[in-house]
């Protein structure tokens, strides 16, 4: 993967939800959110990565997604697909954290 240090974004979603939503939230990320997001993700400029995880421990999910610049990150705030998934993981109840744009600063391999 290319990366300038100078200008790539990290840029970092959690959502938590409670125990027994678990098994549906990682469905719901394995299925509907993953069948409607990675076309259009595909279709953003700059996107160098895209992950999705779920620690069903801390009952957390993670969007972690690696972009060319701040712009390009900030494409998710607005993409019709991601708002409407949105919707329908907040009528699960899961609660999201404020989503953060990291600036990187160094990575491995070099």
């Amino acid at each position: 993967m290319e990366v300038n240090t100078k200008n790539t974004i990290v840029r970092i979603s959690i959502g938590y939800f409670q125990p027994e939503q678990a098994d549906k939230v990682e469905a719901m990320l394995n299925n509907e959110f993953k069948n409607s997001l990675i076309p259009a993700i595909k279709k953003l400029k700059g996107n160098l990565g895209y992950y999705v995880a779920i620690d069903k421990e801390k009952n957390a999910m993670t969007n972690v997604s690696i972009w060319r610049t701040k712009d390009d990150a900030l494409q998710m705030a607005t993409l019709k697909e991601m708002l409407d998934s949105r919707t329908t993981f907040d009528s699960l109840g899961v609660k999201f954290i404020e989503i953060t744009n990291h600036q990187v600063l160094w990575k491995l391999p070099e």
